[in-house]
Formats: structure tokens, sequence, C-alpha cells
């Protein structure tokens, strides 16, 4: 009986280690969305793709403590996905005081990533064609339609804004 568990034990172990080594840059944004998310669709991984765009244009790393978010948006499912999308991949958290939701209407949403050391800001928006192609995908569909984001362009998901108006992403 002790060698059957400690057989199991080991079995369940190099399955955990399999699952948890992603192959591909696309396979970890999965499953680093789903471990923040509880799933892969189309809005949180908008909002992982902005956090890295915001990320490389700040020039921080992932989990740095001079990450601060703001997302604004309604409070409603496919919205505040792309919060937890952003969490993902910036390492921004309620916790950590670096993240924070303010409830707006659709048309405010926008997400805005700052550099709290250097001041420096990115305010980032999803494009009309983006929620034309994927505002309210049937649950089954959803998964789908998340891989599909991780094939588009910056530009056919989101637009960089600043106070004076637009840039190109």
């Amino acid at each position: 009986m002790g060698g059957l568990r400690f057989w199991l034990a080991g079995a369940l172990l190099a399955g955990c280690a399999t699952a948890a080594t992603p192959a591909s840059p696309d396979e970890l944004a999965v499953a680093r969305v789903t471990a923040v998310h509880g799933g892969a669709g189309p809005f949180v991984v908008a909002g992982y793709r902005m956090g890295e765009r915001a990320l490389a244009t700040l020039s921080l790393p992932r989990g740095s403590f001079d990450v601060e978010v703001e997302h604004t948006s309604p409070a409603e499912v496919q919205y505040s996905c792309i919060a937890d999308g952003v969490a993902a991949s910036t390492g921004a958290s309620v916790g950590r005081l670096s993240l924070r939701m303010i409830v707006a209407t659709d048309r405010a949403t926008r997400t805005r990533v700052l550099d709290r050391r250097s001041g420096r800001a990115v305010v980032l928006r999803l494009t009309d064609a983006f929620l034309a192609r994927f505002r309210d995908v049937p649950m089954p569909g959803l998964g789908a339609a998340g891989r599909a984001v991780l094939g588009l362009r910056d530009d056919e998901i989101f637009e960089v804004v600043t106070e004076r108006g637009r840039e190109t992403p």
C-alpha cells in the first residue's frame, strides 16, 4: 500500500510539473490569466495584452512595486475582466494597493498604468473594432475567442490614449 501511495504521489507531482511549465508565450499568457481569472476569454486576454504593452512602454518588470493600475469601467463582466488581465500581466493587485477599479460608463472604459517612481503613465482603451467583434461572445466560445485575441496585433485590440488625444500603439 505504501508503494502505491508513493507511486501516486510521484505521478501527481510529475503531472503538476508538466502542466506548470507552459511551452510558449501564448500558453504562459493563458496560464497566468487563468490563474487570476479562472478562464481566458477575450476581454481578460485583452487586458493581459494591455498590461504587457504598458510594462514595455514604461520599462518596468512584471511584479514591480512601482506599478499602479487604475481601471475605469462599468461594474459588469466583460469590462471588469480587463482588470484581471492587467493584473495577470503586471502583477498589480488590490492587496498590494496597486490595483483599483473606478465605476463608470462603458464609453469611459480605460486602463491607466502608472510608474510610481517616474510619474509616467500609459492609458489604454479597447478599440471599437475589438468591442464589435468580441462583446457578448457566448460562454462556450470564450476560450477560442481569448486565444484569437492572443494572435491579434496590439492596434486591433487597444489604442494608447493621452489627455490630448490618441497615439498609435
